[in-house]
């Protein structure tokens, strides 16, 4: 490990380890980033899976936040990264050769889902005029009084009100089931009040000029944009180098922690108060997610052809399959009838893979700590909505739960989210504080997922954390600019 003295040091290269690293760095501070793993990334890795020249998105693989997160579009990403957005944000496959489809475009959303069409613009019109401002408040701790406070209690109605059932009590079956697979996006039963606000955001978003974006090259050209801005303002990534005691890294000012509450028992250890330790170790991480990578020799072959104009493709059918399918799951069962969720990129970025050939992303939700290869079920999955589908399959390349935190110790048990999205936890993540980044060690600030807002491809606990540390660390209250160009 490198032991020249820094400014600041930043431990993990995720996205909002990076955000963190890359705000501190516009500062005009020196920062050292370390990370376990032979690449930068963490969530967001883009690697070669299964065939040479085919390009599989390691972990996340759409970003609904990519465009709107304060953060990246502070950071102007969308002029960094070159992103496509498909014309269908997502859709739920519904058998029988039925779907609901999510456009971009609201009205045509609306016209498309019949009976329920009325009732899906009235939840999801008034937040749109108001976009910047209900993302300004999801992507802020809930403690705080709201910046926007007409906006909040919008979305926080539309929440209430549609946690009632799994279908949110919507006419008719399509609307009911594309709010369900929205909200299954957190792992967790799909009317809970946590569940029920990140489906809404999402939906939000999915109807938001920029839509679901999809970055040509994979998840990894945004992390190669944040690492080429930390490197142009002098700040270093050092690979292969796992940090597990504090007193290990180098002299800094500051340092900033892209890890669980977990790893931060451990590695602060006995320098952390015995009863801040002990609320660290009672944060609950959720169940799993399991996933799949296939290499095709053409398009997914749906039922529904308006499914393969989708960027995402939410397989659970309606409402209460889709929540019978989750609670399964958290009761520590693989369901029957899994939710998969599938992504299709090289529908919309010929880089990922081959002429002739595509690429298809897959996850399914399972119990904690699942070493189930799910393989399997997911192509039956797939192809009950899509028959001949395994018939299209060159090879695949599958990720157990288990196996998900070797690759991303974030992922605890394979919880992708670094924590239980419940109410509760959203919060109190880690604890009940106007500033979770912060813990009881001077200069010591928690910057992952498992801090507030929670989980998502954003930035924006990296981006909270390493203001918060400007400010009382270094005396510096006005946040630096993270636009393109020299520093200031």
């Amino acid at each position: 490990m490198s032991s020249a003295a820094v400014d600041v040091v930043v431990v993990g290269s995720g996205p909002n380890g990076l955000a963190a690293a890359v705000t501190m760095a516009r500062a005009g501070l020196s920062v050292r980033v370390f990370e376990a793993a032979g690449s930068p990334g963490g969530g967001a890795r883009t690697a070669e899976l299964t065939l040479p020249g085919h390009r599989h998105d390691v972990c996340s693989a759409v970003h609904p936040m990519a465009l709107a997160s304060p953060f990246f579009r502070a950071f102007a990403l969308a002029d960094r990264v070159e992103f496509v957005t498909p014309e269908i944000s997502y859709a739920q496959a519904l058998g029988g050769g039925r779907a609901a489809v999510a456009y971009r475009d609201l009205d045509r959303t609306v016209e498309g889902l019949a009976s329920g069409g009325d009732a899906w613009r009235r939840l999801f019109g008034p937040l749109l005029d108001a976009q910047d401002a209900v993302v300004d408040f999801a992507m802020s701790p809930l403690v705080r009084l709201p910046r926007h406070p007409l906006a909040a209690a919008a979305f926080g109605a539309r929440v209430l009100a549609s946690a009632r059932t799994a279908g949110a009590g919507f006419p008719g079956e399509a609307a009911g089931a594309l709010l369900a697979g929205l909200s299954a996006h957190s792992i967790g039963r799909v009317a809970s009040l946590g569940s029920r606000g990140a489906g809404v955001l999402l939906g939000m978003l999915g109807h938001a000029p920029g839509g679901w974006p999809i970055p040509v090259g994979g998840s990894q050209a945004i992390v190669d944009a944040l690492v080429a801005e930390l490197r142009a303002c002098g700040g270093e990534v050092v690979t292969e180098t796992r940090v597990d005691d504090l007193r290990a890294l180098p002299s800094a000012h500051a340092v900033l922690l892209d890890v669980t509450p977990r790893a931060l028992a451990d590695i602060g250890g006995e320098l952390l108060p015995t009863g801040y330790r002990s609320a660290l170790r009672q944060f609950r991480y959720g169940d799993a997610a399991s996933k799949v990578d296939f290499v095709l020799d053409g398009p997914v072959p749906w039922s529904n052809t308006e499914l393969a104009r989708a960027g995402t493709v939410h397989l659970g059918g309606p409402a209460g399959e889709v929540d019978a399918g989750e609670r399964e799951v958290a009761r520590g069962r693989h369901p029957e009838s899994p939710f998969v969720l599938v992504s299709q990129p090289s529908l919309f970025d010929p880089s990922r893979a081959p002429a002739g050939h595509q690429t298809l992303w897959a996850y399914t939700h399972v119990p904690r700590g699942s070493g189930r290869d799910m393989t399997e079920p997911v192509a039956a999955r797939i192809e009950e909505f899509a028959p001949g589908f395994r018939d299209r399959i060159l090879a695949s390349a599958a990720i157990p739960a288990s196996e998900l935190q070797h690759y991303n110790a974030n992922y605890i048990d394979g919880d992708i989210a670094s924590g239980a999205t419940s109410f509760g936890q959203l919060l109190s993540r880690p604890l009940l504080s106007s500033s979770p980044w912060s813990t009881p060690l001077d200069g010591v600030y928690l910057c992952s997922a498992s801090t507030a807002p929670g989980p998502g491809v954003h930035g924006m606990a990296g981006w909270h954390a390493a203001r918060r540390a400007l400010r009382d660390v270094f005396g510096i209250t006005s946040p630096p600019s993270l636009a393109p160009g020299p520093l200031p």
